[in-house]
């Protein structure tokens, strides 16, 4: 069955919280063969993560990268979505800017317009101040 992947399911089955539903979750994901997952999904878990689990920047980033690398996960593009997880990890960047970031360089702009700094720490990108 294809079918999109909602926060809440991949939240449950790397959080084990609470373990009825982490079980149900884990369940679900070891067998189905297509599921789709939005980069908003991935925003999203990244930021349940950070913000109400307290999880590291490391462990979100690998678990991330564990979920769009398996083999039943559907992603409209995971080169990009990997290589916001690798920004998003290694420059400390918050996701949303490391998914800007991504995008500069995976569409060839090379420039985000922003007032955030951080993306400076990208040497990849132009960041533009308006």
């Amino acid at each position: 069955m294809a079918a999109f992947v909602d926060t809440n399911v991949i939240v449950r089955h790397l959080t084990a919280d609470p373990p009825a539903m982490a079980e149900r979750a884990t369940a679900f994901l070891a067998q189905e063969d297509e599921m789709h997952l939005a980069d908003l999904v991935v925003a999203e878990t990244v930021y349940v993560l950070e913000s109400f689990y307290g999880a590291p920047r490391g462990q979100i980033a690998a678990a991330m990268r564990s979920l769009v690398t398996m083999r039943s996960m559907i992603t409209v593009d995971p080169v990009l979505l990997l290589r916001a997880i690798e920004v998003y990890e290694l420059d400390r960047l918050d996701f949303a800017e490391a998914y800007l970031v991504a995008s500069a360089e995976r569409t060839g702009v090379g420039k985000v317009v922003s007032f955030d700094r951080t993306i400076d720490r990208v040497g990849t990108v132009h960041r533009i101040e308006p």
